[in-house]
């Protein structure tokens, strides 16, 4: 069972890393032949490829077992950083950008619920948060993926946030008098 869990670990990720690196080639490419010449998209894929590629779990294998959640987490925040700073430098964003800063909103707030869980609160039996997780971070990972290489708001999270933002925005009511 423990071979299985190792090795579970290495194939999502490494499934992962490749999808981002995939993305990356494929903004590159269509970059390349001045089909898109979107840099926000370029370096979006850049960044979350080097991200992901870094934070691999290969590569934290020697890491201190309980803090592999926690450094996801810390990477996850620190590339939320890196693509911020790069939104204000350029004053460009594209539709994958929401879907990156979401995706690893969402994922570094399960990293870090997950680590006090098993870590802080000695919880080491599996309820609905690990469920939450399991499943949460799969699918959101590959939603970024999907969003860096269509460029596209298909989930309409955009549509939400302008919604969202109108709905923040004070009324102004004209009165005639």
């Amino acid at each position: 069972m423990f071979l299985t869990e190792f090795f579970g670990f290495f194939s999502l990720s490494a499934l992962t890393m490749w999808g981002f690196l995939m993305a990356f080639f494929f903004n590159a490419f269509v970059y390349s032949l001045s089909v898109k010449r979107n840099t926000t998209l370029l370096l979006s894929s850049f960044v979350m490829m080097l991200s992901y590629t870094v934070s691999d779990y290969f590569f934290t294998w020697l890491s201190i077992k309980t803090t592999v959640l926690l450094d996801w987490a810390i990477y996850d925040l620190i590339t939320i950083a890196i693509l911020t700073v790069a939104f204000l430098i350029i004053k460009k964003s594209t539709p994958s950008f929401l879907y990156l800063i979401v995706g690893l909103t969402i994922n570094s707030s399960l990293f870090l619920s997950m680590y006090i869980d098993m870590y802080i609160y000695k919880n080491q039996e599996p309820w609905f948060l690990w469920n939450i997780y399991t499943f949460s971070v799969n699918i959101i990972d590959l939603m970024m993926i999907v969003a860096l290489i269509t460029d596209r708001d298909f989930l309409g999270l955009h549509i939400l946030k302008s919604k969202f933002v109108s709905l923040l925005k004070p009324k102004k009511n004209y009165k005639r008098l």
